[in-house]
């Protein structure tokens, strides 16, 4: 019996006399193959993979009016090192680590594992801008703004003149690798980094030398806004790429003004932080670029510890985050969602 021509082809059959691929799903949904393609879709097709990136994209735009006045009150005492606006974002992302532990993780296997310590990686371009390195904070939210400031002035004058050893001793790695074989040796020290805990120090790679996020300043370099790849190799779940400051219109109490802005592009990890988390960590960093004195303290000098900055303690409420317990922030080595990251072997 030959099947009637205004028949249906079967789910998953192809129907070479009309050109149509029909998938049928239940009874309401059915799929058919596109006909005519441009030139450019066909192309297309054939040059990108089905996705499988969990990367999330997505902007904070930060009213920097409070911002600029915060660093010329931290800069003009008499510092060592000048504050940035990258010193304080590297502050404002840590806090969001301390705040929600959860998304200051890595993912190994099938399972998630805590980092213990809000540490950030810090990119610093080399070589005016043909090469690029960076260094790691530790605990950067124990730190005030004019201490990561100091740190890192520090760190980057000694990567700069070859005297800093982490960095020395992994470009001294990476120099000794064949180009053929590098990409498998990042891979290898990864899984043995990060799946297995080894500590590979005595080889030249720093125990989880990049931290819980990443920060890039390319606002130094004038562009406004950027938007930053993960990278694999790093299990750091979280990039911020610091843009320029521009004056733009600002509506403030429904009256239009101009005021300085500044645009971070972020990228996170879709397996370790969620919609819910992402926007819980962006309030906590809009919060502590856009009130840093109700968030970071008042710098003030202290006369019995000379040039050093002393943070005003100021008791917990509602209207300031800073030692409370804020909503999403759990406690506790065994978690639903993640694992403490366990000691490294050596």
């Amino acid at each position: 019996m030959t099947r009637p021509t205004s028949a249906r082809p079967a789910a998953g059959r192809l129907d070479t006399n009309e050109g149509v691929c029909a998938t049928k799903v239940g009874m309401a949904n059915t799929f058919r193959r596109a006909d005519r393609l441009s030139t450019w879709r066909r192309i297309a097709l054939h040059i990108w993979r089905a996705p499988a990136d969990p990367t999330v994209y997505g902007n904070l735009e930060i009213d920097m009016r409070e911002a600029l006045e915060y660093l010329e009150t931290v800069n003009t005492r008499d510092r060592r090192a000048p504050a940035t606006v990258t010193h304080m974002v590297v502050k404002a992302i840590a806090t969001a680590l301390r705040d929600f532990p959860d998304s200051n993780a890595i993912v190994s296997g099938n399972s998630i594992y805590l980092r213990d310590s809000a540490d950030v990686y810090c990119q610093v371009s080399m070589g005016g801008g043909r090469d690029l390195t960076g260094v790691k904070i530790p605990a950067a939210d124990t730190k005030s703004v004019a201490e990561i400031a100091e740190e890192m002035d520090g760190r980057v004058k000694n990567v700069h003149g070859g005297r800093d050893k982490g960095s020395e001793q992994s470009k001294r790695v990476v120099s000794q690798v064949p180009h053929r074989v590098l990409g498998w040796v990042l891979k290898v020290a990864e899984y043995l980094t990060y799946d297995l805990r080894l500590d590979l120090s005595r080889f030249g790679l720093a125990y989880d030398q990049f931290g819980g996020a990443m920060v890039s300043n390319v606002g130094m370099f004038g562009i406004g806004h950027g938007l930053a790849p993960l990278v694999p190799v790093s299990r750091t779940p979280i990039v911020l790429l610091v843009g320029e400051v521009k004056d733009k219109p600002i509506v403030d109490n429904g009256e239009l003004s101009i005021g300085p802005q500044m645009t971070i592009g972020c990228t996170f990890d879709h397996r370790v932080i969620d919609g819910h988390q992402a926007g819980l960590m962006a309030k906590t960093v809009i919060e502590c670029l856009e009130k840093p004195f109700t968030r970071f303290g008042l710098p003030s000098r202290s006369s019995s510890t000379g040039d050093r900055f002393v943070m005003d303690r100021r008791e917990p409420s509602n209207r300031d985050p800073i030692g409370t317990d804020n909503t999403g922030r759990r406690s506790g080595s065994d978690q639903e969602t993640g694992r403490r990251l366990p000691e490294q072997r050596r």
